[in-house]
């Protein structure tokens, strides 16, 4: 028996809800790319860690700097309540986007993570805004 098969594999029902549910609460660099490109942009795409200087020299084309400890009930009522909030950070080793999803869930705000971050965008050879 190999690690592969060393626990029983889910049945299909079990598997359908849990990649449901990571889709509901995930989305990629390819996802958000193609909106961007397509005029398919639903969304608000949020860059949610690092300083000023920081976004400015390379974010996401569409992207808005909000880091995730400025982010208040004040703060986002700027958006319709049925807003949805993509936010991503760094990358894999960064934490960032799972607290800007944390708190804006917790503020009753639909979002999702844009999963592997500037090193996801970067992986995938998309180009980067700079400037504010």
């Amino acid at each position: 028996m190999s690690y592969v098969t060393e626990f029983p594999v889910a049945g299909p029902q079990e598997a359908v809800a849990h990649f449901l549910g990571r889709l509901s609460v995930e989305t990629d660099c390819a996802d958000v790319h193609h909106a961007l490109t397509q005029g398919q942009q639903d969304f608000v795409l949020l860059h949610v860690v690092g300083q000023p200087a920081q976004f400015a020299r390379r974010h996401v084309p569409g992207a808005i700097h909000l880091p995730w400890s400025q982010m208040t009930a004040e703060r986002m009522a700027e958006w319709p309540q049925e807003t949805l909030f993509v936010v991503y950070c760094a990358g894999p080793h960064c934490n960032g986007a799972d607290r800007a999803a944390l708190k804006l869930a917790r503020l009753g705000l639909p979002v999702k993570i844009m999963i592997g971050g500037i090193t996801g965008w970067e992986d995938e050879g998309y180009a980067f805004a700079s400037g504010d």
